[in-house]
């Protein structure tokens, strides 16, 4: 595997990542990045993102016909996302169940390495 080189580009987007829980979208990312590096591109935010992504720095969260989400945080967390303004939100429950790895891996043929579970509702913003 060849080293990635972190140049000032991923290093401000990392940072960005890092310095927030609001999980952002690409466009969300690119308006803080430009800040720091007013004449990067679209373009060369998404590519970073997906490098980043494929380097395991951050975490991609998909939804079905819908912008992708970054997360910095890289650790095992559960997330919830609201189905009404579509933020989402870190859990903090400490529920990370291993043993749900172990009984995929003693019931089938896979080797599960982690998991992803999300809830979805209303949050305390929406439900007023």
């Amino acid at each position: 595997m060849t080293k990635t080189r972190m140049t000032k580009q991923r290093k401000t987007i990392l940072k960005v990542l890092k310095n927030t829980d609001s999980h952002p979208t690409a466009d969300s990312i690119y308006e803080e990045v430009k800040k720091e590096i007013p004449n990067i591109s679209l373009g060369t935010v998404y590519r970073n993102l997906n490098l980043l992504a494929d380097k395991g720095k951050i975490t991609v969260i998909n939804y079905a016909n819908d912008q992708s989400h970054y997360d910095g945080n890289t650790e095992n967390h559960y997330h919830f996302r609201c189905n009404d303004c579509g933020n989402v939100f870190d859990l903090e429950l400490n529920l990370i169940d291993r043993k749900i790895n172990n009984k995929v891996e003693n019931n089938t043929n896979f080797i599960v390495n982690n998991h992803r579970l999300e809830f979805y509702g209303l949050c305390p913003s929406c439900q007023d």
